[in-house]
């Protein structure tokens, strides 16, 4: 079984990441004492610990996304899930069944899927996957902060704080922003 996630839909820049994460039952019970649940309501050093003790656990795991070019032709429901069938596609442990968080199925996936409305508060592997997706998108947004200083992005992430939209509304956005993101356009529009 393996459990799907992905992290970064609300986001106003950087592509939307998915893992997929397989774990054996041996590490279940482990995860469950050491914390493992929803990556939203974990500290973020309490992320980056847990995410070293999934991918050590672990039978496999697989990270993709799909870049901002996909999502702004794309959609980002759509690019989403096309994260999430190439996370589940480059597993080389082929499960028998996906745990997907949501209640939209992935397209074009040859394994049987189960979707689950909030999968990563009910499934304990779709919260790993979301517990490893959201490091390393975390990480990959810190380090394009030293390219695009002005967003904040160290900080926030890519998400649309205050600091990040006045960013906007000054700067215009970068080439890592989603054009087809109405606050992008809304900050857009209020210009200088």
């Amino acid at each position: 079984m393996a459990g799907i996630d992905e992290v970064g839909r609300g986001a106003l820049c950087g592509p939307v990441v998915a893992a997929a994460v397989i774990l054996p039952q041996t590490a279940w019970s482990v995860l469950a004492k050491s914390g493992v649940r929803d990556s939203k309501k974990l500290s973020s050093a309490t992320r980056d610990r847990l995410a070293i003790e999934i991918q050590s656990l672990a039978l496999e795991y697989q990270i993709a996304w799909a870049d901002v070019a996909e999502i702004d032709t794309l959609n980002i429901l759509q690019a989403s899930l096309l994260a999430m069938q190439r996370a589940v596609n480059q597993l080389s442990i082929q499960p028998d069944v996906c745990l997907v968080d949501g209640k939209q199925s992935i397209p074009n996936l040859q394994v049987r899927q189960e979707n689950l409305v909030k999968g990563d508060e009910r499934s304990l592997t779709i919260a790993a996957a979301s517990i490893v997706a959201k490091v390393w998108r975390d990480r990959l947004m810190v380090n394009l902060a030293t390219d695009y200083p002005l967003y904040d992005l160290g900080t926030n992430k890519g998400y649309g704080t205050a600091k990040h939209l006045q960013a906007l509304r000054l700067h215009g956005a970068s080439s890592i922003h989603r054009q087809s993101f109405a606050s992008y356009r809304c900050s857009r529009q209020k210009g200088n």
